[in-house]
């Protein structure tokens, strides 16, 4: 079996250290094959913003692929922002803005969905759209194929459709053709799971995740992170399915409990 911690919009500068500190004792419990962190690591860009990050992901103590966000780009440094705006970012989390990781039962591809020149919205271009969908054609069987932005590209409330990632009706057939079974994001503190389509008998599903640790919760839920486990099928075309669990922090208990679980349908036999 593998497991993915996926977490999102620490927003270190915002965050809270009982629940920072129960994320921290969660993982051990999970001992995830890897942790993805889909962007908002910092608040502000802030350089003790970023070194709270980076002894966050040393003490977790397991493989973290991360992207950058809007908010891990200066806002108010104008200079830095047009100059080297993610001098900050790789500093503390290095050097590439667009990791891959594979394994066995695992390959993850991140998108650098974030533009110094714009304040908030994200865009994915055709070039990284099919960088994206040549490295998923490359997936060995029993391979979970996940991709991870930032910005989402499924709205299921109508004041998120203008935080959509820009270049989105691009990407979501080119990449669930190249065999993408999620698409993991963050950015608007609202946790949720979706299809994102089907394309040549494919189905591909959206997994948002809520902030894991700033104060700034939305539609009352609290500090959340996405479990993902897979199983591969017994044989390459074999249905296949992986389950996703949402754990939620409960301040009466001072830790991260399960609190929804379900179950995707990753391709359809034919």
């Amino acid at each position: 079996m593998t497991r993915v911690l996926h977490i999102s919009d620490t927003h270190f500068g915002t965050e809270q250290a009982p629940v920072v500190q129960a994320l921290l004792d969660l993982a051990p419990r999970l001992a995830p094959d890897l942790v993805v962190l889909s962007g908002d690591i910092t608040q502000r860009a802030r350089a003790r913003q970023f070194a709270a990050a980076r002894q966050f992901v040393a003490d977790l103590g397991f493989p973290v692929l991360a992207i950058p966000g809007n908010h891990d780009i200066p806002l108010f440094n104008i200079a830095a922002r047009m100059f080297n705006p993610y001098g900050g970012y790789k500093r503390a989390m290095g050097v590439t803005l667009e990791p891959v990781f594979s394994s066995d039962g695992l390959l993850v591809v991140g998108v650098n969905t974030t533009r110094p020149s714009r304040h908030k919205n994200g865009v994915v271009s055709r070039a990284q759209v099919e960088r994206v969908g040549a490295r998923l054609r490359q997936a060995r069987p029993g391979q979970l194929r996940v991709v991870v932005v930032h910005q989402p590209l499924r709205a299921i409330v109508e004041e998120d459709v203008s935080n959509l990632l820009i270049g989105r009706q691009l990407a979501i057939p080119a990449w669930v053709e190249a065999g993408a079974d999620l698409v993991l994001g963050g950015h608007i503190h609202l946790p949720y799971v979706v299809p994102l389509g089907e394309t040549a008998g494919r189905q591909a599903w959206v997994v948002q995740a809520g902030t894991a640790t700033s104060h700034r919760v939305r539609g009352g839920i609290p500090n959340s992170v996405n479990v993902i486990e897979h199983h591969a099928a017994p044989t390459a075309g074999d249905v296949a399915s992986c389950v996703v669990e949402r754990w939620d922090f409960d301040a009466s208990l001072g830790a991260f409990a399960a609190v929804d679980r379900k179950t995707l349908l990753l391709a359809r036999a034919g």
